[in-house]
């Protein structure tokens, strides 16, 4: 192809790519640019390329017919930077500049039937790879550096009709590798694709076999469907189809059925309109997948209507159960927990926000301030216009009575106004238990009064210990 008539976005992807195909030419061998770069590049302006838009070039994945010893030896001297930890698995990666390739021999992933691992496979025959890959939108290669299209599963045709297949038939592409399933469900919402039947039914089928799956990868395909623009119809698809029932069984337990005398809302439809109602940060989009989970263990009906007493305390307890499950790290369930333990704290303050309230609200939500408050707002998907004004008022007003509390007193990190060893100098006391109990009190006072000088708080330490004392005795 001309390079003249080959679009912008093309070329730069053939600028980057080309001094390591030439390489590769010269030693005989082809080299081949494939998977989301390629995808993308015919994408153009579709929804949801990335978050750095259809232009942005980021690692770029190729394959070849070169063996990883040759592709090693054709590589060296050629590049910033090599590495070799998936050398068994067929794969090298280097550096050039700013750029990452990750090379490839030409394989076949298979998963044994209750394997987690993938058998690997090399071969020297461009299309039987491409045949194994997940869908055709990614089974498409551009041979370098002539720019030659190799699709054969018609991967531009299905991008243009906005179709979702898979190369081979779907059961087999999903026995090879179930995590395909889940990220179909990522593909449909991330590029506005409607899913081919067969493929629907194959996922029905088969959800079973994400038993094998490692709980790892599923976290990280999950971490990517929540933080999509349109992540309500990746979730929807993926309760649906069964799937979630594998590793999310919350996530349908939420679709309670209406309830004909108190018309409570389906909390499954509200659980995914707070998701993507929420800005698209990780912890705060997993914070609002898991916001009502407690739900459905805590709902009863009386007089007044359905009620869910305490969902915010048992949701805590199950999100963190599921997220141990799924394998997230610990400071990622603290926060996610903490969330939705914290995500009705606000309606508990409805007759006004004294300097109290206040500061309790911003020391207990500690860093998550202000990922609480907007879980907050965004928990409110009713379509009462009215209801919905007055909720946005109040979280107004909350958030101008923390910046005026924040003009006279440091409220983002409220503290005892004597430290430790202060106090145990004070009392005369070694070490322990009772050090920790004169803090909380100093805490609670410094919360109830706001600071006091370290005068003020000694004699309140004093009063405390005096009347702990005569209790004691």
């Amino acid at each position: 192809m001309e390079k003249g008539a080959i679009p912008e976005r093309f070329l730069r992807l053939l600028a980057l790519s080309e001094p390591l195909a030439r390489r590769f030419q010269a030693a005989g061998k082809q080299l081949y640019l494939v998977g989301g770069s390629v995808r993308d590049a015919f994408a153009g302006g579709s929804r949801g390329v990335g978050p750095g838009g259809p232009d942005r070039v980021g690692d770029l994945d190729m394959t070849t017919d070169a063996t990883p010893d040759e592709i090693e030896k054709i590589v060296s001297g050629g590049v910033d930077a090599i590495w070799l930890q998936g050398k068994q698995y067929g794969t090298v990666g280097c550096k050039v500049g700013d750029v990452v390739f990750e090379i490839t021999t030409h394989r076949a992933e298979v998963y044994r039937s209750e394997s987690r691992k993938p058998e690997v496979v090399f071969g020297d025959d461009i299309e039987l790879d491409l045949s194994r890959r997940d869908f055709t939108v990614n089974a498409m290669a551009l041979r370098l550096p002539e720019m030659v299209l190799i699709d054969p599963f018609d991967g531009v045709a299905d991008l243009c009709a906005r179709r979702l297949r898979t190369p081979l038939d779907p059961e087999i592409s999903f026995e090879d590798d179930p995590l395909r399933m889940l990220r179909a469900a990522r593909f449909l919402a991330r590029f506005d694709l409607e899913p081919d039947p067969g493929l629907v039914g194959a996922i029905g089928k088969l959800h079973g076999r994400l038993s094998i799956v490692s709980p790892e990868r599923i976290r990280d395909e999950l971490d990517k469907i929540v933080v999509l623009a349109e992540a309500s119809k990746a979730l929807w698809f993926v309760v649906e189809t069964g799937m979630a029932s594998e590793f999310l069984p919350e996530l349908p337990g939420l679709a309670l059925e209406q309830d004909p005398i108190h018309r409570h809302k389906d909390v499954l439809a509200h659980t995914l309109a707070v998701v993507e109602k929420t800005s698209p940060e990780r912890i705060l989009r997993l914070a609002a997948l898991f916001h009502d989970v407690g739900k459905p263990r805590t709902r009863s009906f009386g007089e007044g209507g359905v009620t869910f007493h305490f969902h915010d305390v048992v949701g805590a307890r199950m999100t963190r159960r599921r997220m141990k499950a799924l394998r997230y790290p610990n400071e990622d369930i603290e926060a996610v927990v903490r969330l939705v333990e914290l995500h009705l704290r606000f309606h508990t303050y409805k007759m006004g926000w004294t300097d109290k309230a206040v500061r309790r609200y911003v020391r207990d939500a500690g860093p998550l301030l202000e990922a609480l408050n907007e879980l907050t707002r965004c928990d409110c998907t009713t379509r009462n216009a009215a209801k919905a004004r007055a909720l946005a008022k109040r979280m107004d007003e909350l958030e101008t009575r923390i910046e005026e509390l924040r003009e006279r007193e440091e409220i983002d990190s409220i503290r005892p106004d004597l430290d430790g060893v202060e106090v145990m100098e004070l009392l005369g006391i070694p070490p322990g238990p009772l050090v920790g109990k004169a803090l909380a009190y100093l805490l609670d006072v410094r919360i109830e009064e706001g600071p006091l000088s370290r005068a003020e708080a000694a004699e309140r330490l004093a009063v405390w210990w005096r009347e702990r004392s005569g209790e004691s005795r």
